[in-house]
């Protein structure tokens, strides 16, 4: 417990509140705020062109000077990928572990972030001060290297969050979850616990990684082509096993892939993954060797139409292509909203010829996050006298809540909040209070929160109907057309197919103007407000089609 006495704890998250991704978590003591990872996630079918989706957060930078530091539970983009976009306003330090830190950097680099970022490594054996708040960690395992919990000491309690978290009794790096030191500081007494509840719906525990080794054994069995796995580009563990396969099969490897090129890379300079018998050969010799000597290892394995496993399948990839003698292992999960992109990506990999082998029940894939008994365990040894679950949609929140009830959290003490609530602490008594305005911020190449509602609006609707755009030149002085109006149709009809269609559009657009220049009127708004509305209601009595209008009025 700190001997520093904070009067009122608040914590909320603008983030990773009902909701798969985009965790950000705010822990403010008294004046003093501590932000608990800030990550990204991806957009929805309705976010046309949107590239990530980061937390709205104008309150952390109305509020600048109170943070004192972002603290990262590990280096998933759904935990650290708004960072770099985060410190483009906040001057603040970025404690988090080697692996984790590598993978910031890298993003800050490519997102071109001026300046140097503070960046703080820590372990599990790390005691710091951030702010005036003494902060510890432990050690946790999950699908990556270096993940860490958080303890943040205050004189009402420690606060601990998870971050993603499993107990894995058997890892691939042969280190577990600290439980000892988990009920050190549970014993002593816990204010309040934020917990994964990515997997609250999933009965019994998650399986060992190391039960993958078994699983790639079997599908790399004398398969007749090349093999393609393709992964999480971050997951170190799953990839040495890969490695593995690959040598007890007499095959090289191959990266294919940005991200899981840099994210390999990473790994082997600070020793997370090594090569000793020289498995990794480069991209460009996989045309050169035989087929049945080469594991391919690629990105994709969410169905992206872009990833290079798609590409590979559809003949794209420049340095492979898949044929009926391969072997594809997709050795992932679908997260939720991908179910169908995936689909439609094995079903694009299948009409090559290659055999697909993916799903749990194959054993080459196991979840990265805890399962019903494992997150009891974890209530059970913290025993936080409030609870709050987090990093999961609201059903599983929900299914979060009734484990903690199961295992006696009273159901007062246990806060089910939405983006943007505020949980409330003073003398270790906690209430529900106000709420501090959240949302999405749109990311677009290089632009950051241009693409709102009313841009999205626009590209739902020229995806919908089309778009056509009506161009005429006036003579102001005489009030007569000089030109046109000339129409050009984008996605909503084939023009030679729709002649009578565009010439009587045409024809209506010159008797509004003549009929309104006639009156007198001159406004340019005013004008293409007449035509728009005219057209509009036009075309969808011929079409029940509303496509956008953008009228084009030149002057001569």
């Amino acid at each position: 417990m700190s001997n520093q006495q904070t009067e009122k704890i608040r914590i909320f998250g603008l983030g990773g509140l009902g909701e798969t991704g985009k965790n950000l978590y705010v822990v403010e003591l008294d004046d003093e705020i501590i932000i608990l990872d800030a990550g990204c996630m991806h957009p929805e079918d309705d976010m046309l062109g949107v590239d990530i989706v980061i937390p709205d957060t104008t309150y952390l930078t109305e509020n600048k000077d109170k943070i004192k530091g972002i603290i990262l539970s590990h280096g998933h983009e759904e935990h650290i990928a708004a960072v770099p976009y985060l410190l483009r306003d906040l001057q603040v330090p970025v404690y988090g572990s080697k692996f984790t830190l590598a993978l910031v950097k890298d993003q800050c680099q490519e997102v071109k972030l001026k300046g140097q970022p503070k960046l703080v490594e820590v372990h599990a054996d790390s005691r710091i001060k951030v702010g005036r708040a003494p902060v510890s960690f432990f050690r946790t395992n999950h699908s990556i290297p270096d993940p860490l919990g958080v303890v943040i000491h205050t004189s009402q309690g420690p606060i601990i969050y998870t971050g993603d978290f499993k107990f894995d009794q058997n890892p691939v790096d042969g280190l577990v979850t600290e439980l000892g030191k988990l009920t050190e500081i549970g014993e002593k007494g816990v204010l309040a616990l934020l917990s994964d509840s990515s997997n609250a719906e999933m009965p019994g525990h998650s399986p060992s990684e190391s039960v993958i080794s078994d699983g790639l054994k079997d599908a790399f069995h004398e398969a007749p082509g090349a093999i393609v796995v393709s992964v999480f580009a971050t997951h170190i563990h799953r990839i040495e096993q890969v490695l593995q396969a690959a040598k007890n099969t007499d095959r090289k490897v191959a990266v294919v892939g940005k991200l899981i090129e840099r994210a390999v890379t990473i790994a082997l300079e600070l020793g997370y993954l090594t090569d000793e018998d020289d498995l990794f050969i480069p991209k460009k010799e996989v045309k050169k060797m035989p087929k049945d000597s080469v594991v391919v290892l690629t990105e994709g394995s969410q169905g992206e139409p872009m990833s290079e496993l798609v590409r590979m399948a559809k003949g794209s990839n420049p340095h492979f292509r898949i044929d009926g003698m391969d072997r594809v292992i997709i050795s992932a999960m679908p997260t939720a909203g991908n179910e169908k992109l995936v689909s439609q990506m094995i079903d694009i990999i299948s009409r090559t010829g290659a055999r697909v082998v993916y799903g749990r029940t194959k054993k080459i894939h196991v979840s990265g996050h805890a399962g019903q008994e494992e997150l009891k365990l974890m209530l059970n040894v913290v025993k936080p006298q409030y609870f709050i679950p987090v990093s999961g949609e609201y059903r599983m929140q929900h299914a979060h809540r009734q484990l903690a009830l199961s295992v006696g959290v009273e159901p007062q003490n246990i806060f089910l909040l939405e983006k943007g609530d505020i949980v409330e602490f003073s003398k270790r008594k906690a209430s529900q209070t106000n709420k501090i305005p959240s949302g999405h911020v749109l990311i677009d190449g290089l632009g950051v929160g241009d693409v709102g509602n009313i841009v999205l609006r626009d590209r739902r609707l020229l995806s919908k109907d089309g778009i056509l755009v009506v161009v005429v030149t006036l003579n102001k002085k005489h009030d007569d057309i000089l030109s046109g109006p000339d129409i050009i149709s984008r996605g909503f009809v084939y023009v030679r197919e729709s002649e009578a269609l565009i010439k009587d559009a045409e024809e209506l657009v010159r008797t509004s103007l003549t009929s309104a220049m006639s009156e007198k009127q001159t406004e340019w708004a005013q004008l293409k407000s007449q035509v728009r509305d005219q057209l509009s209601k036009f075309l969808y009595e011929k079409t029940k089609r509303r496509p956008m209008i953008m009228p084009i009025i030149m002057e001569a």
